[in-house]
């Protein structure tokens, strides 16, 4: 009985701590959005997944001044107050990988994720197509009895087998035999 309350104590506990993370890194976070900073001025990237060679909108709200955007796969825009503009992502972006985009804003720095999608231009592969006989063999079932063999019994074998069984169920009552003395 004891042992189901520790158990039952341990998984209630696991799960507590388990369902404690989450909120504790969104806390951690400031309950922004995954990969983002928090900052004075408000800045967004839509859409935040894109393939290979699209475009996205960088927002900035906020800032008094003229605003910068840069990441790995666009080169820098410059962003007017309270306003957006457009970026092509670069057609050799990395498929499922993500980025950082930074935004800058009278000396402050932001930074958000953007995923590169696997769409963007279709990768052409040979398909092989499958070679269908039609020639079938008639079924016989399957063949058991005797091992799976066919070729007859060996009575050696059969033998030996029993032989072995005995000298197990004699060892078995000699040791049961001595315990009750």
């Amino acid at each position: 009985m004891g042992a189901i309350r520790i158990a039952s104590a341990t998984l209630l506990g696991a799960a507590a701590i388990s369902l404690a993370a989450p909120a504790t890194a969104l806390a951690a976070d400031g309950g922004g959005a995954h990969g983002s900073t928090i900052t004075s001025f408000g800045f967004s990237v839509t859409p935040s997944t894109v393939a290979p060679g699209g475009s996205v909108t960088l927002n900035v709200t906020g800032c008094p001044s003229t605003a910068t955007a840069s990441s790995g796969v666009f080169n820098t825009v410059t962003i007017s107050p309270n306003s957006s503009t457009t970026a092509q992502v670069d057609f050799q972006a990395r498929r499922g990988a993500t980025y950082t985009v930074t935004f800058m804003c009278a000396g402050e720095r932001g930074t958000t994720d953007l995923t590169i999608s696997g769409g963007g231009f279709p990768t052409l592969r040979p398909t092989a197509t499958p070679t269908i006989s039609t020639t079938t063999a008639p079924s016989r079932g399957t063949r058991g009895g005797v091992g799976g063999t066919s070729q007859g019994v060996d009575m050696g074998e059969i033998a030996i087998g029993l032989a072995l069984v005995a000298a197990a169920g004699g060892g078995l009552m000699l040791y049961l035999r001595r315990r009750d003395q």
